[in-house]
């Protein structure tokens, strides 16, 4: 499972930096830092929650 992020989409909340912040970081200028693509095993559920919590669905998750 990867993690797909549209950057047009981002508005840099950190909603997503809040739950999983080892695999997601705003930086100061607001832009998004995906440290992960692929989902480790077993952080299935913590990832699926940090894209569902993104107000602007800029996250998602591909098979």
């Amino acid at each position: 499972m990867r993690i797909a992020v549209d950057y047009d989409k981002c508005s840099g909340l950190g909603m997503c930096e809040s739950i999983a912040p080892d695999v997601f970081e705003v930086e100061d200028d607001g832009s998004l830092t995906l440290h992960l693509t692929e989902v480790p095993e077993g952080r299935e559920d913590e990832i699926r929650q940090a894209c569902e919590a993104c107000p602007t669905e800029a996250l998602s998750l591909q098979d």
